[in-house]
């Protein structure tokens, strides 16, 4: 297993430092062409003890790009000897926390060292996997690595971690390998093995896919090194959507059917939400909907469901691949309390994550709550489909509403 290979190697790194080694997690030709590995990208590591600067085999500074602020708590996935989860313990002050994970009994003891040698009392270091963090959910606010994800053979389950300990609007920003473009397979190993990525590197692709399916939206992905035959270093940013106390946006799943349903049914039933009188089924549900852009708000602590938004394709035809409709709907005992707009805020997001340019809509005239946040939300009313169908009886228009990406397509 790759797990196994990488906390031998970085157990000889650690007992290297701690013999006063500089340590460069990288082959000497990789250090001296790239010269992007161990601290070189850091900006400012004034006042850290030399051993956690002689055991910081990483590629970047994820500490510069994580916006961390005073009373903030953070989790350095893969924390090695240490240093950027004292850059972090020093961000957020005296009255925030910086958590170091590690596999490494060694470099564990190599980080609880170099912190005591630099008087920081606002870690706690960590024994365990960053695939199975032994940590409770929601409690941090940002999470952080430095050149490890590569390094773990199940990286899904990476992401999915990262995302169940953060907050709703926490962030993610970690340094990390991967790979861009067509390359041979071969020497992509070959660049791979060079920079010490065990395990393989994601794509950039692969890496926005899985970090969709995790839930995170605001993916941005910046190449900072190239290390030759499509192999890069870069920082990796985006964030878990955001909602009010108690609340938690996330993917939606099989299991969340029935609850999905009834409050579909229950938005029906106000004779407001649609032409639609009865929901579907969940096959029927699903049939119509993307797979992705897919999501539920729910309580923290029994995980009900309170609202959810989900995408349709509105034609089969390739020019309108970027174009879909959507739906919002909230419980309605839950109104009022910004739930509609912290789903709608992420289902943007993420929808142009994955490419959206245009979201359509069509709203009933009286439906003014729905008006109200779509417009709030960038939406603007495009026309007027006068007496387009019968409801109860009656003869009703539907307003189309359209939001057109600023960030694609344009």
């Amino acid at each position: 297993m790759a797990h196994d290979e990488v906390v031998k190697r970085y157990s000889g790194l650690a007992c290297a430092a701690l013999t006063g080694k500089v340590v460069v997690d990288c082959d000497a030709e990789e250090e001296f062409h790239q010269g992007c590995f161990g601290t070189a990208g850091y900006d400012d590591t004034t006042g850290l003890p030399e051993g956690a600067l002689r055991a910081g085999p990483g590629c970047g500074d994820p500490v510069a790009v994580a916006g961390l602020h005073a009373g903030e708590t953070v989790l350095g996935l893969g924390s090695g000897g240490g240093i950027d989860v004292l850059l972090s313990a020093r961000r957020v002050g005296p009255h925030g926390r910086a958590y170091g994970l590690d596999a490494s009994p060694d470099m564990l003891e190599l980080a609880r060292e170099n912190a005591a040698r630099a008087g920081v009392s606002n870690v706690e270091f960590l024994h365990g996997r960053i695939e199975a963090v032994p940590l409770p959910g929601h409690c941090v606010d940002a999470v952080i690595s430095n050149c490890v994800i590569n390094l773990s053979d199940d990286k899904p389950a990476v992401l999915a971690e990262a995302f169940r300990v953060l907050r709703p609007g926490g962030r993610f920003g970690v340094s990390d390998v991967v790979t861009d473009g067509p390359v041979d397979p071969v020497r992509r190993a070959a660049a791979e093995q060079r920079v010490g990525c065990v395990a393989g590197s994601l794509t950039v692709e692969e890496y926005r896919a899985l970090l969709g399916q995790a839930g995170f939206v605001g993916i941005v992905i910046t190449f900072t090194a190239d290390h030759g035959d499509g192999v890069r270093s870069a920082i990796v940013q985006a964030h878990k959507p955001a909602i009010g106390p108690g609340l938690e946006i996330r993917p939606m799943r099989e299991a969340d059917a029935g609850q999905v349903l009834s409050i579909y049914q229950a938005g029906l039933d106000t004779a407001q939400a649609s032409f639609e009188t009865v929901a579907p089924n969940w096959e029927g549900f699903t049939a119509g909907r993307l797979p992705h852009l897919r999501y539920v708000a729910v309580d923290t602590e029994t995980d009900e469901v309170v609202g959810w938004v989900a995408a349709s394709a509105v034609s089969a035809r390739p020019v309108y691949a970027g174009v879909v409709e959507h739906s919002v709907y909230v419980h309605p005992g839950c109104q009022a309390h910004g739930i509609g707009r912290a789903l709608l805020t992420a289902f943007i997001a993420a929808s142009e994550d994955a490419g959206i340019w245009t979201i359509q809509s069509g709203i009933f005239p009286e439906n003014t709550a729905s008006l109200t946040l779509h417009q709030a939300l960038g939406f603007r009313v495009v026309g007027t489909r006068e007496r387009v169908g019968r409801h109860y009886g009656a003869w009703r228009d539907v307003l189309l509403l359209e939001r057109r990406s600023t960030v694609i397509g344009t």
